[in-house]
């Protein structure tokens, strides 16, 4: 066994590639892009490192071109869950023997692989699997990814040397265990990067993962369980289980051995998730360690003294790009009645400029929405929008489903600050406008706090230090992610660790030491060097 002390540097963000005309990068992304959709793939479940085949099979399709399979992918039944827990048990013991340093590498070498030679591959399969723009997709599949690879291993150093108090003659150590058991790691279709961190944080700690990928993004999944299998990820470590939600989740938990859940996804499914915990609680070993960040009704609120370019540019990017589909998007703004015209002329104008297309047009800013459930329910809120006398749609409102799910960036003004596009979830393109009277600042601030039970992310706008002030003060508990003079996406690893309270989830920041921390559970271990030899204490020497 090796005695060095070891220790990782705090690491750089990826920087995005700029993909720019004739570009080397753009040239490879392009022949990647074609390849890929080319050959059609069949996508098997990895459970133990073997690839496992049911024949119950779904499609991964590519939501800007409905028509064109990608690949079709075969779904986890109960007995192949049993036997994912089964491998994962197995491998577990040697796993968590293994020297921390070793366990690492393989997640670092990862990180180099998708930066380097598979940058282009995860970007495609990104890019196709999830209607995502090059921009997009560069930010989340690769640079996320990366960071949360290479600042992990980072945050899990600094998290060992987290050590107690030790005297003379007794040394205390702190040593961080893994849990007992299992991860049950349920990943979503819109970032390829959070797919990554919620199976890799626990696995880094020493645990053993099943991970449920979102049945629209297989495809993209199955590209990095293979990146991580050719980085050196042990047989079993992380099992590969698509199938559908109910179904792998009724087995997983009510397994005695389930230690953690790592989940993003709709807050729904998350209390569901809760409620069936609790329900089987006197089932299990160890109390399970249950992480999510859910949904959010994003705000964007605006002070008089807000400049109106940099306004209208953060909300474009926060309410439209990846159409919407960001857990963090701007999808409710409060602007004041002086500032309103300057806004509506430059925000109207510049979102009927918005191209919508192909992805692997670059020129366009949106694609399409991921699916045809998606589109419904997006629709359906524009819809009643549309027949409302309480909201007018100023800008966008088309949908399209013919070729592919697309809907236009819409923008709906409402007189009515509780309307419905104003407090329920849309995941989807579309921005609620409400305007206040100058002299309603304080009021409105408190509208916002309390038109929504979500708590994730939100956005200030003022040149004016007192009116920042107080709007942070107002909006304390509103959002677990707060920007000033800036769009309510865009969390960087390391830079802004991500996640929200009330109905948005656990707050457990992923990108950060917190995270990590959930994934462990401490053995706190005290010698003494010369303990005493009788039980006698010196006042009872005299009465």
């Amino acid at each position: 066994m090796s005695n060095g002390l070891f220790c990782l540097e705090r690491p750089c963000n990826e920087l995005a590639l700029e993909y720019e005309p004739g570009s080397c990068e753009k040239k490879i992304l392009k022949e990647q892009l074609k390849k890929a959709k080319e050959s059609e793939i069949e996508i098997p479940l990895i459970i133990g490192g073997k690839e496992v085949k049911t024949g119950n099979m779904g499609k991964c399709i590519i939501p800007h071109d409905r028509h064109h399979i990608l690949a079709t992918y075969h779904k986890a039944g109960e007995s192949e869950i049993q036997l994912a827990i089964k491998s994962a048990l197995e491998a577990k013991r040697e796993w968590e023997d293994m020297p921390w340093e070793h366990r690492v590498s393989i997640f670092l070498k990862a990180a180099e692989m998708i930066a380097g030679p598979y940058r282009a591959v995860l970007n495609a399969a990104t890019m196709l699997n999830q209607s995502k723009t090059v921009y997009q997709s560069e930010i989340d599949a690769i640079c996320e990814s990366v960071d949360y690879l290479r600042f992990n291993p980072y945050f899990m150093t600094q998290l060992y040397k987290e050590q107690s108090l030790s005297l003379q003659d007794t040394w205390n150590r702190m040593e961080y265990r893994p849990l007992e058991g299992f991860v049950f790691a349920v990943s979503p279709f819109n970032f390829t990067a959070i797919a990554c961190n919620l199976v890799t944080s626990p696995a880094m700690m020493g645990n053993v993962v099943l991970w449920k990928p979102a049945s629209t993004a297989v495809y993209s999944g199955y590209c990095l369980m293979r990146i991580l299998q050719q980085a050196g990820l042990p047989d079993g470590v992380i099992n590969f289980l698509p199938g559908s939600g109910n179904k792998i989740g009724n087995v997983v938990m009510h397994s005695e051995w389930l230690a953690g859940v790592h989940f993003t996804g709709s807050t729904d499914v998350f209390n569901e998730m809760w409620e069936t915990i609790a329900a089987n609680i006197k089932r299990y070993r160890t109390y399970p360690r249950v992480v999510g960040e859910t949904g959010g009704k994003d705000f964007a609120f605006v002070h008089q003294s807000a400049d109106v370019d940099s306004l209208v540019a953060a909300l474009i990017r926060g309410a439209f790009e990846y159409q919407g589909q960001k857990c963090s998007a701007t999808s409710r703004a409060y602007i004041p009645e002086s500032l309103w015209p300057k806004v509506k002329d430059r925000l109207l104008d510049e979102t009927s400029s918005i191209k919508i297309g192909d992805v692997e047009d670059f020129a366009n800013f949106m694609g399409a929405v991921i699916d045809q459930a998606a589109f419904n329910r997006i629709k359906s809120y524009l819809d009643y929008a549309r027949c409302s006398d309480e909201a007018e749609i100023i800008c966008g409102g088309n949908c399209d489903d013919s070729h592919g799910f697309f809907v236009e960036p819409t923008i709906i003004l409402t007189t009515n600050p509780k309307f419905k596009t104003m407090e329920e979830e849309i995941f989807g393109p579309v921005l609620t406008v409400y305007i206040y009277k100058d002299s309603d600042l304080e009021q409105t601030l408190k509208l916002c706090n309390e038109t929504s039970k979500y708590g994730l992310t939100g956005s200030i706008f003022a040149g004016d230090r007192g009116a920042i002030v107080k709007m942070e003060k107002y909006l304390r508990h509103a959002a677990g992610n707060f920007y000033i003079n800036n769009k309510t996406t865009g969390a960087v690893v390391g830079q802004q660790p991500f996640g929200g309270g009330r109905a948005s989830g656990t707050n457990d920041k992923a990108g950060s030491m917190v995270n990590l921390l959930k994934w462990t559970s401490i053995r706190t271990i005290s010698e003494t060097f010369v303990p005493p030899c009788n039980y006698r204490y010196l006042h009872m020497e005299e009465k």
